[in-house]
């Protein structure tokens, strides 16, 4: 009979992680295609310096549609949204200051 290895306990299934501005709590996409998909643009943009393009590819790929709506009604500068897709960024690839915000 083959092996079977169950994992489940290992894994750290409890969904997205959230950053929150004001009252609003926005979901990161933190699955695993996504943070590959992030360490290669992300790869491409310290090669080169990150362009409104490339700001913009990383926020449709960290933030899901509800995220974006949430986020367009905030109506954040260019810099403030630049801000929150670097913390987006840190707290998908687990470089966030867990004391920050608490």
């Amino acid at each position: 009979m083959a092996k079977i290895v169950n994992i489940t306990d290992k894994l750290e299934m409890d969904g997205n992680p959230f950053l929150v501005i004001k009252d609003e709590s926005l979901e990161v996409n933190a699955d695993a295609a996504t943070m590959l998909k992030l360490m290669g643009k992300y790869g491409e943009m310290q090669e080169a310096e990150g362009t409104p393009k490339d700001i913009l590819d990383l926020y449709d790929l960290m933030f899901p549609k509800e995220s974006q709506k949430k986020i367009e009604k905030l109506k954040l500068s260019f810099k403030d949204l630049t801000v929150l897709v670097e913390e987006a960024q840190k707290l998908i690839t687990g470089e966030e200051d867990e004391t920050e915000g608490e």
